[in-house]
């Protein structure tokens, strides 16, 4: 996952190969445009989070063009879930063009 990964070089590669050079990713905070925007988000995002890590909460559901994600933040110690989430993805010429990050309350 782009979001756990912590070396910056395996992380770049993964953006490069799952992201479309202007991909468009929104959340709370707003939209964020381009690799290297999304990857600046991501690695401020990292620095706030410690060790937690995005885990799957079941397999991705996609359609033709479609893909959505839910997600729980984990603490690997113990395996608390600290937040949940989904996102849901717009892929075009087999690359996420269009990304959107939704976090759900707690149940």
């Amino acid at each position: 996952s782009v979001f756990n990964e912590r070396d910056e070089t395996l992380r770049r590669a993964a953006i490069d190969q799952t992201y479309a050079e202007n991909v468009r990713w929104t959340d709370a905070e707003g939209v964020t445009t381009g690799r290297a925007d999304l990857e600046a988000k991501c690695v401020q995002l990292q620095s706030t989070l410690a060790d937690l890590q995005f885990v799957a909460d079941g397999s991705v559901h996609q359609l033709p063009g479609f893909g959505y994600l839910a997600w729980h933040l984990v603490n690997p110690a113990d395996g608390q879930q600290v937040m949940s989430g989904f996102d849901i993805a717009l892929v075009a010429d087999g690359v996420i063009s269009d990304l959107w990050t939704v976090l759900t309350p707690p149940h």
